[in-house]
Parts: C-alpha cells; structure tokens; sequence
C-alpha cells in the first residue's frame, strides 16, 4: 500500500511538472553557442534584454543620448561587451576578436523585441596539447544578466568534446575538448593518430565516468539511502535487529548489482539512439527516486526488495548518463566502446564509494547508535530531494547543490569520521555489555 502511495505521489508530481516558461521582463538574457574548429573557437552570442532593463542596456549603448544608435555606439557595445569576457585556454589567457555584431533599434530593445547579435573567434595559442579546456566566464551587466552557454557537436571528425561544466548561473563555462591530426599521420612510436585517439579516448571518457558520478551527487545520494537500511532486518512496519554480515554483504551487493544492470541497460539504449527522453523530466524522477529510497530508510516500504527498486530506478539515473555522452559527438561506432569506458568509470567511482562506506555502515548497525545515524540520513535524504524535486519542475532556486555539493567534495573526510565514529560506538556499546555482565 505505501508503496503504492509513493508511486502515486511520484504520478502527481510528474503530471504538475511545468515544461518551460517564458523569459522575464526583469531579466538580460545572455546565451552563447560556441563552435570549434582547428586550433580556433567560434562564439554566436545572442543578448535580449527584458523590457525593464531594456532602458540601462540602451543606455549604455546610445553615448550621446540623441536616441540613435550609431555605428561608431554599436561597435564601442559590442567591444564592451568583448572586455567583459574572461577567455582561457589550458590556462593561458586569450583575447576574442569581434567579427560581427548586429543591434537594432532603440525602440525595438526598447519594447522587448530586439536582439542583439554578436560574433567572435579566438585563436588557439601555437603548440597547444590534444587535451584542451576552454574557459569562458561572461561579466557583462552582471547584476541583472541571466547566462546561457553550450556548444555544438564539431563537424571536424578530429574534434571531440569530452566534457562540459559550468557554475549555477551560467556564467562561467568550461569545455573540455580534444584536437587530434588526421588519421593517415603517424606519431613518434608508430601509432596512427586514430589509434592513439581511441586510446586516449577510452581513457577520458573512463574517467569522466568517474567524474560524473562524484559530481553527480543525486546519483549517490540514492544509493547511499537504499543502502542506509540494507544491513538491518524489518519486523513489521519498523526496522529492528541488524542482518548478520554475510545477509548484510549479500544484500548490499545485490542492490549495487541492481542498480548497475538498470543503469547499463538504458545508458546504452539512448546512447545508441534507440531511446529518447527529455531530460527535465528525468530529473525530476531522480529527485523523486531519492525520496522515496529516504522514506523506505525511515520505515520499511519495500523490506527485501530493495534490488528491484534500485533497478527500477536504475533505468531512471541511465538516461542521465548517457544525456552526458549525447553532447559530446561521438559517431555510432565510437559510441560503442565509448558506452563501455564511460560504464566502467561509473561502476569503478560507484564501488570506491560503497566500498568507503560499507565497513561504517556494518560495524554502527551493530550498535544503538546506528538508529540515530540511520534516521538523520534519511531525512537530510528528504529534505535534498523535496527541495530537487522543486528546482527541477518549477524555477525556483534553492541552496541545496551549494549543502550536497560541499559535503561531496569533503566526501574522503566525512567518510573517515564516519568510520571513527562506529568504531567509538562499538567499543562503547561492548563497554556497557561487559559493565552489565559483571553486574
């Protein structure tokens, strides 16, 4: 029956979910599409300002505040606009250089219509690695600017995207790419250049299966609450006496199995294009997965099929994965071998985490305290995933990535402590029954 609530729960909270909604009036809407070539980079730059702000960007522009826009005004923006861009490669500072800008009428920004065009390139400096980080940061008319920032999948087959992060608001943007020459040169040790790409390929997209899941914070988070309760047994609507170690081991390595089987199947259906889901949607049913793994840690919803929910909601978390690899270009050949690297890069960041976490979870759950811990998790679980759920179906901002994120960066330390604190436990639990006995 609950289990039933909270599948309902999750229909209803789909069913509201808002697709989109439109650009606000307050708002200077800055979105950047970059487009690489050989050893140079491309930026289109479209900036709409709302009809509040408008009368500041129009400001700025019209210097003589005769109300035209002249040539000599729309060229000073457009370089102000250029100044106010930060722009590194590997670390080295580039300047962009405008190609075009396009501005229309005073009346037409005036009223909300207008946009503003702008095109610039910057040039790689010379010598520059394979594996190249682009980073851009936007400053323009911060205080009332929103920023969009992607880019397009490189038509030059020896152009491939590995990775792309950015801060909450966009406005800063980095790209992680590799340049590699053409596939009849050779390299030093004799390698065709192709053949070393796919090495260095697989390797990347290896580790940024790792990356993905130590920054993909929701991901662990639902694991870790499937796990909070798996070393204990559920005696009616409650959880009771810990499983033995054996019970325990078996029962977390079916979940991670699970989960992992569920994950792989649809990582590699929509990597391959056979599927395709929107991604806001799977979003919010991640958030949802987390809490109803919380709410099963607090009270049992399903004892004893833990594995199945966690494939089930494996197939979930696989569509965000592969929405990863979906951006970065890969050919269908290249994607095969590329579902695999990535896979195991999640399978090998996945198990380091349980494998932090499970001697702590073992030895508290033999002890009163495990109780405290158990329930503290799962409501921070809660809480994290209540307030996801909002973000992703409604634009409202919360600080929730700011908590996870900081907790998740301290990830070695917290689970250190954790360990510390169940060994403390244990002895202290083994002083009381020695006390007892020799009472």
């Amino acid at each position: 029956m609950k289990l039933k609530l909270a599948a309902y729960t999750a229909a209803v909270l789909l069913l509201c979910f808002v697709s989109a909604w439109a650009h606000r009036i307050d708002e200077y809407l800055q979105a950047t599409i970059i487009s690489l070539q050989a050893n140079q980079a491309h930026a289109s730059m479209r900036l709409i300002p709302g009809g509040m702000v408008a009368p500041v960007v129009i400001a700025s522009i019209d210097a003589d505040h005769d109300g035209v826009f002249s040539e000599n005004e729309t060229r000073a923006y457009a370089d102000r606009v250029l100044a106010d861009l930060s722009l590194s490669i590997n670390g080295q500072t580039v300047k962009p250089q405008l190609d075009s800008w396009n501005i229309p009428d005073a009346s037409q920004l005036r009223d909300g219509l207008g946009e503003i065009h702008l095109e610039y390139h910057v040039d790689l400096p010379p010598g520059i690695a394979a594996n190249r980080t682009l980073v851009l940061a936007n400053r323009h008319l911060s205080g009332s600017s929103v920023y969009l920032m992607n880019v397009e999948v490189p038509q030059d087959q020896t152009l491939h995207i590995v990775d792309q992060k950015r801060n909450t608001r966009q406005s800063v943007y980095e790209l992680d790419y590799q340049q590699t020459g053409t596939s009849a040169e050779r390299s030093s040790t004799g390698l065709s250049i192709r053949e070393w790409w796919s090495g260095l390929q697989l390797s990347s997209l290896f580790h940024l299966g790792m990356r993905h899941i130590a920054e993909g914070t929701d991901h662990l988070l639902f694991l870790l609450a499937l796990l909070l309760p798996a070393p204990l047994l559920a005696v009616g609507a409650r959880w009771a006496s810990p499983a033995t170690v054996r019970q325990s081991l078996l029962h977390i390595l079916g979940i991670v199995t699970a989960f992992t089987i569920g994950h792989s199947l649809t990582l590699t259906l929509a990597a391959m294009n056979f599927v395709h889901v929107p991604s806001r949607p799977v979003e919010v049913l991640i958030a949802v997965s987390i809490l109803v793994s919380a709410v099963h840690a607090l009270r049992p919803l399903f004892p004893g099929r833990e594995a199945w929910i966690a494939a089930f909601f494996g197939l979930v978390h696989g569509l965000a994965f592969a929405s990863t690899l979906d951006r970065l270009g890969l050919s269908r050949w290249d994607r095969v071998a590329g579902i695999l690297s990535f896979n195991l890069g999640i399978e090998t960041m996945q198990l380091l985490v349980v494998a932090m976490v499970l001697p702590s979870l073992l030895v508290m759950s033999r002890t009163a305290a495990y109780s405290v811990f158990r329930i503290a998790g799962a409501v921070f679980a809660c809480i994290a995933s209540a307030m996801w759920i909002v973000e992703r179906m409604f634009p409202v901002q919360t600080h929730v990535d700011t908590v996870v994120d900081l907790i998740a960066h301290g990830g070695l330390v917290c689970a250190g402590l954790l360990f510390a604190t169940s060994l403390v436990c244990l002895l202290s639990a083994k002083r009381s029954e020695d006390k007892v006995k020799s009472a």
